[in-house]
């Protein structure tokens, strides 16, 4: 753009650079007004991000204090032993994770180059039978790059660094040789500069770290069981060591579990359910209930996509917040559309929360209550005639799950509506016929009363009749209970949702959970911030 006395040529704001050569003499008054509230709106977008870059300083250092008063607090001797070793592991993720985020919020170097700089650590040095890859680094030109000299260096040595990696069931070093190019002549140095990794100066490369995450939150084993796994290869990675990358690495993933929460709520119709987990309290030296809450995008979408939300508590209060509200920066982002979800009467709240949003029920949950009754009541003849209709509808409903949207709808107003229907008098008739607090009146009562949301599907071909789809994604969650019993603090619920959701959604796409986070680690250091999407599940493409 071109600055031209009396205004600007395109009508768009002032060219700020280009005013430094021109100067303010050349500008009308009316320019100048402009140049000052231009500049005026500048500072005080700076001041709000300065206020916002202070809160959350401000806040993770908090979180700091607490960890440490846990960590030397005198009630984790009431702890079991399970309990503890979970807690210190869970301290380690936590501590680094908010060191990690710290750091990024203050612009300060890594945990590991400040320690660097202060002492050198010691390591065990890697087992000498492992398969070493080496990766010559050297400079694409050895002529020296002095104005006016120009003479061929010559190579005087070398830095070799070495990473742990892994491939499943194998462990091998990746070598890293830097070579020293000099010119005799200027006493000039040229090397190839260190590449960056998710853990700068630390010891494992990107796929050792995908592996420590796929075994914690995708196969489920402790720390203490990975660290006895990689003791059979000759390997030593203490269980806080582990902690400590699974918690830097869940901190280097939030933003692209931000960017993937955008994507998913950018669908029209969404699944919502949720689960309990037990989480410790160091506090009271014992667990309590905690949930995760879990939103996938619709059934029948062409682009799948999971992502679940760690939360202490099951009111209303999380799924309005996760769905809408104000961001911090200041924009309104609320999810309108059809919701696929239960009963539960907090998700009422969430509908009427938003205008636009509709209530779509799930026949899986109006059917277990004619199932229960069946096992309950065996004679009763209301139970085996509900499920043979409610199993008529499912029968078509998987004939038309391979439809678009048009013919899907379609062939529910011809075919699945009478059924419906039908379904509905046959209700209403039985229900005149038994008395009101029976078991058979609440079953029945549970179909009328949700009448509409359980035919929302009649309406909108994009819409599926139950919540099955999403009650599936919620299973690892049920089968990580089993393993690891509960989670240690909100902020490890809070990583392993971060995990879980990427993770997930690459299965969904049909990814290798190891391949597809190996290859996000390795790009995210150099990965510019507004080309993340790149990275999410259901655009990513190995690199080459």
């Amino acid at each position: 753009m071109v600055v031209v006395p009396g205004g600007w040529h395109d009508g768009s704001m002032l060219n700020l650079r280009q005013l430094q050569d021109q100067g303010l003499q050349d500008l009308a008054p009316e320019d100048v007004l402009a140049l000052a509230q231009q500049m005026l709106a500048h500072i005080q977008q700076q001041e709000r991000e300065i206020k916002l870059k202070d809160v959350k300083i401000e806040k993770i250092t908090f979180e700091l204090a607490r960890l440490k008063a846990w960590k030397f607090g005198a009630k984790t001797e009431a702890m079991s032993a399970e309990q503890r070793r979970l807690f210190e592991e869970t301290l380690a993720e936590d501590e680094a994770s908010l060191q990690a985020q710290l750091q990024q919020a203050k612009g300060e170097p890594s945990v590991e180059d400040n320690i660097r700089s202060k002492r050198k650590p010691r390591r065990q040095p890697l087992p000498a039978h492992l398969r070493r890859v080496e990766h010559h680094h050297e400079p694409e030109d050895t002529h020296c790059p002095t104005p006016g000299c120009g003479r061929t260096m010559v190579r005087v040595g070398e830095d070799v660094s070495e990473r742990l990696d892994i491939v499943p069931a194998e462990f091998f070093v990746h070598r890293h040789i830097y070579g020293k190019w000099a010119c005799r002549c200027c006493q000039r140095l040229v090397q190839e500069p260190v590449e960056p990794q998710i853990i700068d100066g630390g010891l494992p490369a990107a796929g050792l770290v995908a592996h420590t995450l796929i075994s914690r939150f995708v196969d489920h084993l402790p720390y203490y069981r990975q660290e006895t796994i990689n003791a059979r290869s000759g390997v030593h990675t203490p269980r806080s060591t582990l902690a400590a990358w699974s918690g830097r690495a869940g901190a280097a993933l939030e933003p692209l579990y931000e960017a993937h929460k955008r994507f998913v709520l950018a669908a029209r119709v969404l699944h919502a359910d949720e689960t309990p987990v037990a989480m410790l309290d160091p506090g009271a030296g014992k667990t309590k209930r905690a949930y995760v809450w879990a939103y996938s995008r619709g059934a029948f979408d062409p682009l799948p996509g999971v992502i679940y939300d760690f939360c202490t508590g099951r009111s209303a209060q999380y799924p309005i917040a996760f769905l809408g509200g104000t961001s911090e920066d200041g924009n309104e982002r609320c999810w309108q559309g059809t919701l696929v979800r239960d009963e539960y009467a907090a998700y009422d709240s969430v509908l009427q929360a938003y205008p636009g949003r509709k209530a779509a029920g799930c026949l899986a949950h109006a059917r277990r209550r004619y199932d229960e009754l069946l096992r309950n009541q065996g004679s009763s003849t209301v139970a085996p005639e509900a499920l043979r209709r409610i199993a008529q509808i499912y029968r078509l409903e998987r004939e038309l799950a391979t439809l678009s949207s048009e013919q899907r709808l379609a062939r529910r107003h011809s075919d699945t509506k009478p059924l419906w229907e039908q379904l509905h008098a046959w209700l209403q008739l039985e229900r005149s016929r038994v008395p009101d607090g029976s078991i058979t009146a609440k079953a029945l009562d549970y179909s009328l009363k949700n009448w509409p949301a359980l035919t929302q599907h009649l309406l909108d071909g994009e819409v599926s009749v139950d919540n099955n789809s999403l009650e599936n994604l919620i299973r690892p969650w049920a089968l990580g209970r089993k393993a690891w019993l509960f989670a240690g603090s909100e902020l490890a619920g809070q990583r392993a949702a971060v995990v879980m959701s990427l993770v997930q959604s690459a299965k969904l796409q049909g990814h290798d959970p190891w391949a597809y986070l190996n290859d996000v680690l390795t790009r995210l250091p150099t990965h510019l911030n507004s080309r993340i999407d790149e990275l999410l599940p259901h655009n990513w493409r190995p690199a080459r």
